[in-house]
């Protein structure tokens, strides 16, 4: 995909051991557009580390395809059961491995914060976010899966916080 110089791509993940959800958006003249999401699926059965490799894996290979200014790879939020906490706190280690490994810019902000920016609301639903995306980006419905929902979320909120820096920089 071709874009003009002015664009940018900007790439959400939204991690899980069993399911890990990307987003990829392009800005172009201050649109925003959606370019690719999906989701990466564990195979049934795998154990844990080839369910990481296949998260990096993934990850590497989508990311080197997009060229992103930056990757946003959702904070974990924190649950009652540890294990569960400890297990997605790998796949985010993984995460973010991958998106640093490539070289682009890694940027995290929580579950509130990606709501915040997307919805106006930090308490907002999952169909809320869902329902804001759809609206301001129009995914394909095959590609608009939950978690790629959130992964796109999580990439609209680190435009408009790079947005939101380049207006305090510069003052308009």
């Amino acid at each position: 995909m071709t874009h003009a110089s002015s664009s940018m791509t900007f790439f959400g993940v939204d991690p899980g051991t069993r399911v890990t959800g990307y987003g990829v958006v392009s800005v172009v003249n201050n649109t925003v557009e959606w370019v690719d999401s999906g989701v990466l699926r564990a195979r049934a059965g795998a154990q844990l580390p080839e369910k990481l490799a296949g998260i990096y894996d993934g990850l590497s290979e989508k990311i080197a395809r997009h060229s992103p200014r930056c990757v946003c790879v959702e904070q974990a939020f924190y649950g009652k059961n540890a294990r569960t906490a400890l297990v997605l706190g790998l796949a985010r280690g993984v995460a973010l491995l991958a998106a640093r490994k490539s070289g682009v810019n890694v940027v995290e902000y929580s579950p509130l914060e990606i709501k915040k920016s997307v919805v106006g609301s930090g308490r907002a639903t999952k169909e809320q976010v869902s329902y804001m995306v759809h609206m301001l980006l129009h995914p394909p419905q095959e590609s608009a899966q939950e978690d790629a929902c959130d992964a796109l979320a999580a990439a609209l909120c680190a435009f408009y916080h790079h947005k939101a820096g380049e207006v305090l920089a510069t003052g308009r």
